[in-house]
């Protein structure tokens, strides 16, 4: 007798689970993952460049701590009636979901650029060495999502649509006459599909290509806006609208082309290029540049963001 196979995927069982008296959200597990994951990518990258990797872990204690807030504050700004639980600290419980990219890639960057200045580097080369390692980590935390039943689209009878319980259809602020269907489209992963895809990318075209810095950076602000102004048009979940349409298709549309125009003008410069082997400055002031082949470096670090 043939087995009965759902054309569908399942919602998860719980979004967590008990380590002792303290519970683990997978939503918050998987930030740590894909921050540690991203962190890995950035210093390989970035030894490759020749700078010192110590730098990554000083930029990234900085600027995680402050994506994190820039993004709750987004999300309080721009959609407080989704935030849970409705109490005072409502606004902080950022366990229960609520990051808003914006906010945190704005606030993130802005801390980071600072390190990097004040330690004496080239931001646009760590600019470069980060792109793909926040898109990694942008995916992973897509799975999050998954656990937390939350960033899915327009129904579907499609086979890989996400199975949504109603508790959590409810709590979305989908439209009331979709909470009749029980499949959606899985916006999250075609999100974690897409962000690795263009990882990928960065990485083979940095590797390939003469690329000025921070071009990288520039294509993944490009790309990535320009992805969500798709996503924007199936997604069905509670957001703030002007003019009919959710408020990120115009945040993504005024990225996508403050991007293009930020490469553009990175590629035409004729400011000298920054050089590939950096000699990074280290707590004492001191300049120490790094031994090695940068090009056997940068082949390594190919394969491993890869």
């Amino acid at each position: 007798m043939a087995l009965a196979v759902p054309l569908y995927i399942p919602s998860p069982a719980t979004n967590g689970f008990h380590v002792g008296p303290l519970f683990i959200h997978f939503y918050g597990l998987m930030y740590v993952v894909g921050i540690t994951l991203a962190v890995i990518i950035a210093r390989r990258r970035w030894r490759a460049a020749g700078g010192d990797v110590t730098l990554v872990t000083d930029v990234a204690t900085w600027a995680v701590p402050a994506g994190i807030v820039g993004g709750r504050i987004y999300f309080d700004i721009t959609t407080p009636f989704d935030i849970t639980p409705h109490t005072w600290w409502g606004p902080f419980a950022v366990w229960e979901g609520g990051l808003g990219i914006w906010g945190g890639v704005l606030a993130g960057a802005a801390v980071g650029i600072w390190r990097v200045h004040r330690a004496g580097a080239d931001w646009r080369v760590m600019g470069n060495a980060v792109a793909p390692a926040l898109l990694v980590a942008q995916a992973v935390g897509r799975i999050g999502n998954y656990f937390n039943q939350e960033l899915f689209g327009k129904p579907t009878s499609l086979p890989w649509g996400v199975k949504v319980s109603m508790a959590a259809r409810v709590g979305s602020g989908i439209p009331a006459a979709d909470l009749k269907y029980s499949t959606f489209q899985p916006s999250f992963l075609y999100e974690l599909i897409f962000d690795l895809a263009l990882a990928g990318f960065l990485v083979w075209l940095g590797h390939h290509r003469d690329i000025r810095p921070p071009g990288l950076l520039a294509l993944y602000v490009t790309g990535y806006s320009a992805y969500r102004i798709f996503e924007e048009t199936i997604r069905i979940d509670s957001s703030a609208h002007f003019l009919g349409l959710r408020l990120n298709f115009f945040i993504a549309c005024v990225g996508t082309l403050a991007g293009i125009v930020w490469f553009i003008f990175t590629q035409r410069s004729k400011k000298p290029r920054p050089a590939a082997s950096l000699a990074q400055s280290g707590p004492g002031g001191a300049t120490e540049p790094e031994s090695g082949s940068a090009e056997s470096a940068s082949a390594g670090a190919t394969e491993s963001a890869s």
